[in-house]
């Protein structure tokens, strides 16, 4: 067949066709049936909407469960941190405790080198000896002397430095007053005397200074 065929052939060739072609077979196709179809949509909605309910619920626990272990890591964090402040005090209080032991230690050492300065050889019972006397107390105080700079050193190496007093205005911070005195040359308060070295400890007072003070 071309473009020239006359119309009446054309249909001719439809009828015949019309006329040859069975359509039964296109009633026969099953049609959809949309309740099935709809029951069957509405029970994946339902499924969707199951799944969604138990996946939020998961979501929830989740949630939960890691703001409980945000507070216990906040809780652990806080007993860390109270545990570590508390080392740090027993750890200051045993470095006080073994400081206050080493200026014991000072203020004997102290104590002995006074003595060792003020002390002089009685003549008339070591006059024959004494020479030999004088070399050995200068001897034994310049021993004591180097030893209590050696402390001095170990108590700065350790923070710990003396506190200033004489001539200084009474402070009773860092002062206790044990003795009065009366210079009416120097203003009230003012001390005339240390009578035991204070020490402070990293800006801290370690022990109070005892002093004598002036007083009008």
């Amino acid at each position: 067949m071309n473009t020239e065929t006359p119309p009446a052939e054309l249909l001719d060739t439809l009828q015949h066709y019309l006329e040859q072609t069975d359509f039964a077979h296109l009633a026969a196709v099953d049609q959809p049936d949309l309740t099935v179809l709809f029951t069957d949509l509405a029970g994946l909605k339902s499924e969707v909407k199951a799944e969604s309910r138990q996946f939020k619920a998961t979501l929830d626990t989740l949630n939960e469960a890691v703001s409980a272990l945000k507070t216990d890591n906040q809780v652990l964090a806080d007993e860390l941190a109270a545990s570590a402040e508390r080392l740090k005090q027993q750890v200051r209080e045993s470095q006080r405790t073994l400081l206050l032991d080493i200026i014991d230690i000072y203020d004997r050492l102290s104590e002995g080198f006074r003595v060792l300065q003020n002390y002089r050889p009685v003549d008339a019972l070591f006059n024959h000896s004494k020479k030999q006397d004088v070399r050995f107390i200068n001897g034994f105080a310049k021993g004591q002397e180097i030893t209590l700079k050696r402390f001095e050193q170990l108590l700065q190496r350790r923070n710990v430095f003396s506190i200033d007093c004489v001539g200084k205005p009474f402070d009773a911070h860092t002062m206790k007053t044990l003795e009065v005195g009366h210079d009416t040359k120097l203003e009230n308060g003012i001390v005339l005397e240390e009578l035991r070295k204070g020490f402070l400890f990293e800006d801290q007072i370690l022990r109070l200074a005892e002093v004598k003070v002036n007083k009008l």
